[in-house]
């Protein structure tokens, strides 16, 4: 299943900043499954929900501006 990244955040954030992690809660208090996970290559947090296509189901391919989590 694909995932449709939602915002990234730089891994280098000051110490005791989440900026990552506090936009996934607004996320999820607005009633959407956000998640963070690490993208390694890129050195970034990314927020992410599960991708859909219009009728609903999960997406079968990954496109632009999604990845696999």
């Amino acid at each position: 299943m694909g995932a449709k990244v939602l915002e990234r955040f730089p891994a280098g954030a000051p110490r005791g900043s989440w900026p990552a992690e506090e936009y996934a809660a607004r996320r999820r208090a607005e009633g959407q499954p956000a998640t963070v996970v690490m993208d390694l290559k890129a050195d970034a947090f990314l927020v992410v929900v599960p991708a859909r296509d219009e009728d609903g189901a999960g997406d079968r391919a990954a496109g632009q501006g999604a990845a696999t989590a």
